[in-house]
């Protein structure tokens, strides 16, 4: 019997080899730990990428201020176009102005005569006496039309034509003899006119300009006395601003040289220049 029991014994050995192999499985185990180690990593791996973060923000710095200097010099570009645009312009505004030049609106007289400039079929003639010692003034305009001759005279400028005279007078307040018609007044102060062939204008300063009412008829001849340094004699061509062209002629002479104020010279020149039109036109003359 003692043999018996023997084997009995040794099942239970087995079972205990057969208990082992569940410790066999620990090292499957160690599996989660390896994946919490890769965990830490990982979780250290987005704090090493905080420092790239912010040198990214940086670089994009760097960019901007890299692209200035960039827009500058594409905005001087195109001002230098505009620079080349500008000499364009005057190259065409100095062409243009030649034309402007040609187109002589009046001159000296005795200077077109000289030239050969002096208008021969038709033309204004305006002609000032100055006093030398006062604003006391006589002009004479003189309308003419198909000149036969001209001659040059030790005094002026002779025209065998046929026209029309039309006198102006500036008399100052300070004239002493405001009594008597200008008619009659002493040589070199007197126009073949009376008061009431005259339209006279009273200017703020007390001045009077008086213009004829009509014109004087001209038959056969005329001449021109050569001015002395005060006076003046111009010739106005034929064009389509010429009665405009007078009208500021006489303005700017009454108003700079006579002290006449600038709204009243402007007032009697218009009534000057409509009295030529209306009244000494060249078809008139003929």
């Amino acid at each position: 019997m003692a043999t018996v029991k023997k084997p009995a014994a040794k099942k239970p050995a087995v079972k205990k080899a057969a208990a082992k192999k569940p410790a066999a499985k620990k090292p499957a185990a160690k599996k989660p730990a390896v994946r919490t180690v890769s965990k830490v990593t990982a979780a250290k791996k987005p704090a090493a990428k905080k420092p790239a973060a912010k040198a990214a923000v940086k670089k994009p710095a760097v960019k901007a201020a890299a692209k200035k200097p960039a827009a500058k010099t594409a905005a001087k570009k195109p001002a230098a176009k505009a620079a080349v645009k500008k000499p364009a312009t005057k190259v065409a505004s100095a062409k243009a102005a030649p034309a402007v030049k040609t187109e002589v609106k009046f001159r000296d007289l005795f200077d077109a005569y000289m030239k050969e400039k002096l208008p021969r079929e038709q033309g204004y003639i305006i002609s000032s006496f100055f006093s030398p010692t006062s604003a006391y003034s006589i002009y004479e305009v003189i309308s003419y039309a198909g000149v036969k001759e001209i001659f040059h005279t030790d005094s002026g400028l002779q025209f065998i034509s046929g026209g029309k005279k039309l006198h102006v007078l500036v008399e100052p307040a300070t004239y002493p003899k405001k009594h008597e018609e200008p008619v009659s007044r002493m040589q070199g102060e007197s126009i073949p006119k009376r008061y009431n062939e005259l339209e006279i204008f009273t200017a703020k300063n007390q001045s009077k300009i008086m213009v004829a009412k009509d014109p004087e008829e001209i038959s056969g001849s005329f001449t021109i006395l050569k001015p002395n340094q005060i006076n003046f004699a111009v010739v106005f061509y034929e064009l389509p601003d010429m009665y405009k062209t007078i009208g500021e002629f006489f303005e700017e002479s009454l108003n700079r040289t006579r002290r006449i104020p600038q709204s009243d010279a402007r007032k009697v020149s218009q009534f000057i220049a409509n009295t030529l039109e209306k009244k000494m036109t060249f078809k008139s003359i003929e």
